[in-house]
């Protein structure tokens, strides 16, 4: 567990999600009076499926059974970038419409965060790869070890995004040295 400032003394629980048609990352944290809890992370593989309506049923029913088991008190969802691929970025819509979906079916409130968003409020860089992200959740989360496939630690980031952007919690570090140094409440 760790330390952190909580706006608010009250348990919470939010689930990230990283939409995708290929493969989906889920995440769930729990915040209890200021202590920043992993509960459950992972990826629904979709690529097995040929049929884009049953990837978007496979999604609905995932969220809705996440939901089910943990409730969530906030969903926070990364917002699609803009691609070149049209085709891509409808299919995206959809996986992510679809995961808002499941949300709505549970009054779930949804909130979304432009991936630069996410990334600046984890590491301090809105440019930071994926890879930095997840390294800076295994410290954070105490997570021994990255996933393979990192759509999950992305759906892990968009949870604390969300916790932080609640929070107020905001960095003006200009890299990983000063946000650390401004940040030493969120390392292990």
């Amino acid at each position: 567990m760790i330390k952190t400032k909580p706006a608010v003394e009250a348990e919470k629980i939010i689930l990230g999600v990283d939409p995708g048609t290929t493969v989906m990352g889920y995440g769930l944290i729990q915040i209890e009076q200021g202590n920043l809890k992993l509960l459950q992370f992972g990826v629904i593989h979709l690529s097995k499926y040929a049929d884009h309506a049953i990837k978007l049923n496979k999604i609905f029913e995932r969220i809705v059974q996440l939901i089910d088991e943990y409730h969530p008190d906030f969903m926070a969802i990364e917002a699609p970038f803009y691609g070149k691929n049209v085709q891509s970025m409808l299919k995206l819509g959809r996986a992510q419409g679809v995961a808002i979906a499941a949300a709505i079916s549970r009054q779930v409130p949804i909130t979304e965060y432009a991936p630069k968003k996410i990334k600046q409020s984890v590491t301090g860089n809105g440019n930071a790869s994926k890879e930095q992200v997840a390294a800076m959740l295994c410290m954070l989360l105490g997570i021994k070890e990255a996933p393979k496939l990192l759509d999950a630690t992305d759906a892990l980031a968009a949870a604390l995004c969300h916790y932080y952007q609640n929070g107020k919690v905001e960095t003006k570090a200009q890299g990983w040295g000063s946000f650390l140094k401004e940040n030493p409440n969120r390392i292990k």
